[in-house]
């Protein structure tokens, strides 16, 4: 049986011919060069693992400032607050996509948000509101609501020039707030101009209040544009109701 003989290093015993000191000082540079590139190699390491625990581990590369861009309705601080991160938290442990998410779980009017982190110490929050379509009246004031149906923001007034909206349970995904955002979208200027508020009792059962006291029977979101142009083209006496749920046939009492 043959056996693989491996070389090890050894120094030359005092005393021995020059061959053999020369043999030994030409093994000892062959292991160092061998083990060279391991020893960089340790060495790299090492100095990443040093610079990955002060980014990761310290609050050097650390949160110092929380910038809020896109906040009207909002104060930035709300915004800090709902983002819930720490000063000092290193970078890149801030998980961009949570903080995404807590902002806009915890704020309604918040449609959108985008967080970026810009080296070395700021977090930078944009966001984009929601953008009111109506007011509904509730109790001590109003909510505004957007064109997907969010009640997103109690106010004690509603803004001027608003649209009035009253529907029992104004939510996204509801069947009766859908119709009446749905006829809302539909009315024109000249409409809207005269209108006090849209009442929607359920998806067919809908109606536009007028000055006056006079009232509109539009009945379900169907037809819209043929019901605008029958009450453009229509005059209402004061205390009159005009029903225009089937635009073809038109009845006033």
């Amino acid at each position: 049986m043959s056996q693989t003989r491996g070389w090890r290093l050894v120094l030359a015993p005092r005393g021995a011919p020059p061959s053999v000191r020369l043999f030994a000082a030409r093994a000892r540079r062959h292991r160092l060069r061998a083990a060279l590139p391991w020893l960089v190699a340790l060495g790299l390491a090492a100095l990443l693992g040093g610079a990955a625990a002060v980014v990761y581990l310290t609050p050097a590369l650390g949160v110092e400032r929380i910038e809020v861009a896109g906040a009207g309705v909002l104060d930035p601080a709300s915004v800090r607050a709902a983002a819930a991160v720490r000063d000092g938290t290193p970078m890149p442990r801030v998980d961009v996509r949570a903080v995404e998410r807590r902002v806009r779980e915890a704020l309604k009017p918040v449609r959108t948000v985008r967080v970026q982190t810009h080296y070395p110490h700021t977090l930078a929050i944009a966001v984009t509101e929601r953008t009111a379509v109506a007011a509904v009246p509730k109790v001590g004031g109003f909510t505004l609501l957007d064109a997907e149906g969010v009640a997103f923001l109690p106010v004690d007034a509603a803004p001027p020039g608003l649209p009035m909206l009253r529907v029992a349970q104004p939510e996204p995904g509801d069947a009766t707030t859908e119709s009446a955002l749905t006829v809302l979208a539909a009315l024109s200027p000249p409409v809207l101009a005269q209108m006090t508020a849209l009442v929607a009792e359920s998806p067919t059962r809908i109606k536009l209040e007028l000055t006056g006291g006079r009232v509109v029977l539009w009945g379900d979101a169907t037809q819209n544009a043929a019901k605008v142009r029958v009450l453009e083209r229509t005059t209402i006496e004061a205390g009159h109701t005009l029903d225009v749920s089937a635009p073809g046939v038109v009845l006033e009492k």
